[in-house]
C-alpha cells in the first residue's frame, strides 16, 4: 500500500518511511501548503491535510508540531518552526538562562486526508531543554530536548522513530488506518 506524505521537511519523511519499516510504500510531496494559525496543533494539520489533498487527490498526511516550554507559559508552542528558524536553538537557550523549571514537551498531530474526510492523530512527549546542545542526529530542537537522559539529538534515527512525537501519533494512525482500511498485524 503507498501513503503519501506531504512536507517541505525531507528529514520528516525519513523518520515517516523509517518508522513504517517497509509496511507501507512511503512517497514524498514538497507543496507549499499555507499555515493556519491556530493555537491548537491538529487543527493547523487538519487545514494542511485539507489544503494538500485538495491539490493533489491522493491519501495523505501531513503533520504539525508544537514545542511547549513551561517556564515560558508553551512558548513557542504551535509556533515552534517560525521560532527556531528566527531564534534557533541558540536563542531559546539564552530565554531559558537561569531558569530552573527545565521541563517541555512536543506535541505532534498527524492529519491523514482522503474521500473519507480528514483524520486527527496527536502524541506528545515529555522533556527538559538542556543547558547546551547535544548530539549529532536529528534536527529542528533535538539537540537541547533530553528525554530520560539523552537528547533526542544523541540517540538513533531508528530509536527516535519509536519513541518521538511523531511515533506516539504515528502508531495511532497506524492502528487505526490498518483496522480500517486492510487488517494486518504489525
Amino acid at each position: 500500500m503507498k501513503l503519501t506524505i506531504v512536507t517541505s521537511n525531507a528529514n520528516k519523511a525519513v523518520e515517516v518511511a523509517a518508522f513504517f519499516g517497509g509496511a507501507l510504500e512511503v512517497t514524498h510531496i514538497s507543496l507549499d501548503i499555507p499555515e493556519h494559525r491556530s493555537d491548537d496543533v491538529g487543527e493547523i494539520a487538519r487545514g494542511k491535510a485539507q489544503y494538500a489533498y485538495d491539490h493533489i487527490h491522493t491519501p495523505l498526511i501531513v503533520d504539525d508540531t508544537g514545542f511547549s516550554i513551561d517556564a515560558l507559559n508553551g512558548f513557542p508552542g504551535p509556533y515552534a518552526s517560525y521560532v527556531l528558524h528566527t531564534l534557533g536553538n541558540t536563542g531559546i537557550l539564552k530565554l531559558m538562562d537561569g531558569v530552573k523549571n527545565r521541563d517541555a514537551h512536543f506535541t505532534t498531530a498527524i492529519a491523514f486526508a482522503d474521500e473519507s474526510g480528514i483524520h486527527v492523530f496527536t502524541g506528545t512527549i515529555h522533556g527538559n531543554i538542556t543547558s547546551s546542545p547535544l548530539g549529532n542526529n536529528g534536527f529542528g530542537y533535538d539537540p537541547i530536548v533530553d528525554i530520560d537522559g539523552r537528547t533526542l539529538a544523541e540517540i538513533s534515527l531508528e530509536e527516535k522513530s519509536v519513541i518521538s512525537h511523531r511515533a506516539v501519533a504515528l502508531k495511532k494512525f497506524r492502528n487505526w488506518y490498518f483496522e480500517r482500511c486492510q487488517p494486518l498485524s504489525l
